[in-house]
């Protein structure tokens, strides 16, 4: 697949403007409908979300009244532009979409809701849209794979790399050239963006990264297909993204196993409603808890063994000001566990700050773990260190956490999660949850995308 004469941001750019549906493996591709079902769920959870009704009050202010694309939450009608800003912002706010672990990038928020609203709009067919996902996946996890562990000290890989898969996606769909492709990397890039410091202040700003990445990416393309130019060698030039954000950005990442290795594939499910660092160490309390028959009165304290990163990104929240903010929140998260067996999104809406959960907030501890942080990203292993009042020291240990590709979840288990986070949102009806469920699972052999939803 690679030629060598090539820079790194050239062959990438060429793979996913030459990508064909009949090249892409049969699993990577039902793997590409599992992702979509996923998606679709947290975006109708959030259809009442304030963050995201007000970006939708924005789109209804400078955006076409009707259009070719749908929102899918509040069934509107706009143009693709907005209807990605919108559908974008929803995908991520109940923390329920879909992650890569080598990338640490959450690629449904920012592929999905661009390349559904153009595909809608072009009139592609299923196969279309599912090439044009594969392209921004493939895309966006290698350039967040590409800029590293210490791009997300800062970054928020989903910002930024994202804006580059969704050019990667819109440009499949636009039928881009290669060079055109490499255009609409350019612009792509030059418009990343996207810092954790939301997160000290319970900010919105989650939202606007995918809005904003799905947007920007959305343009690129459109302005590249227009002979509008950017940046050849915007991933790895002398004043690219890597030296602006990054300290160990490796081009060669940028092109790894291109056309053999299927990176979508790798992709991960999220089972709790939280952030992703803190579903290791959910999964290994919840052993240790089953395993002792404890009941959270019996903790008398939790030392999770973790990764630089868990530190870096749930370090920041120690009391949670909000719903969201406690989802960063790794002593939240545990508490729930250990009260409730679970870490849902009733679990948060309810509890979040509820004195028996807060408790055993105030009981848990993260530390450096060797082991764990030198298999991190690739690996998110989970490791608890418990003691109980009663003075046993109890240990718990999950190498792949639920929703992990060697512990995924089966299509009844996401058609169920979608049900659930249909119902949350209030945006579908049960039966209406379910004819989604038949329209992905029959995706590929549709002639034309359309509406998923009736006005």
């Amino acid at each position: 697949m690679t030629n060598p004469d090539k820079h790194p941001s050239q062959t990438l750019a060429t793979f996913a403007a030459e990508l064909a549906f009949e090249r892409i493996p049969a699993p990577v591709l039902r793997r590409a409908e599992d992702l979509l079902l996923d998606w679709l769920g947290s975006v109708l959870a959030a259809a009442q979300a304030r963050p995201v009704r007000s970006i939708e009050h924005f789109a209804q202010l400078m955006g076409p009244a009707d259009g070719p694309s749908e929102l899918l939450g509040s069934r509107r009608r706009t143009s693709p532009l907005f209807a990605a800003l919108v559908n974008a912002a929803a995908s991520h706010y109940v923390e329920q979409d879909d992650v890569h672990n080598g990338s640490v990038f959450h690629p449904a928020a920012v592929v999905f809701a661009p390349a559904l609203a153009v595909a809608q709009a072009v009139g592609a067919s299923g196969a279309q849209l599912l090439t044009a996902v594969v392209a921004g996946y493939e895309v966006g996890i290698r350039v967040g794979e590409f800029l590293g562990r210490s791009h997300y000290v800062t970054f928020h890989t989903t910002a930024t790399a994202g804006t580059l898969a969704a050019a990667a996606a819109v440009g499949r769909l636009l039928d881009l050239s290669p060079a055109q492709m490499l255009d609409a990397f350019g612009s792509a890039g030059t418009q990343s963006a996207g810092v954790w410091e939301f997160l000290r202040d319970a900010a919105d700003s989650k939202q606007l990264h995918c809005a904003h990445a799905a947007a920007s990416g959305l343009m690129s393309a459109y302005l590249a297909q227009d002979g509008f130019t950017g940046a050849r060698r915007v991933l790895e030039g002398a004043q690219g993204l890597g030296v602006g954000m990054s300290t160990d950005a490796d081009p060669a990442r940028l092109v790894d196993g291109l056309g053999s290795r299927w990176t979508l594939a790798e992709t991960s499910f999220k089972f709790h409603a939280s952030c992703r660092h803190t579903h290791p160490a959910a999964d290994a309390l919840q052993q240790v808890m089953r395993e002792h028959r404890l009941a959270h009165t019996d903790l008398a304290r939790v030392v999770t063994q973790v990764h630089q990163g868990a530190i870096d990104v749930l370090g920041r929240v120690a009391v949670p000001a909000t719903v969201h903010q406690g989802k960063f929140s790794m002593g939240t998260v545990l508490g729930l566990i250990a009260v409730h067996g679970r870490a849902g999104l009733t679990e948060f809406d309810r509890d979040y700050l509820a004195p028996d959960v807060a408790a055993v907030r105030d009981k848990v501890s993260m530390v450096l773990d060797a082991e764990v942080d030198a298999a991190y990203p690739a690996r998110w292993i989970g490791k608890v260190e418990v003691t109980t009042t009663d003075g046993r020291v109890l240990h718990g240990r999950v190498d792949e956490p639920k929703g992990d590709p060697g512990n995924t979840l089966s299509r009844p288990e996401l058609e169920d999660k979608m049900l659930c986070l249909a119902e949350y949102g209030a945006a579908a009806s049960s039966h209406e949850a379910r004819q989604l469920c038949e329209q992905v699972w029959k995706l590929a052999d549709a002639a034309r995308v359309g509406f998923l939803r009736a006005a």
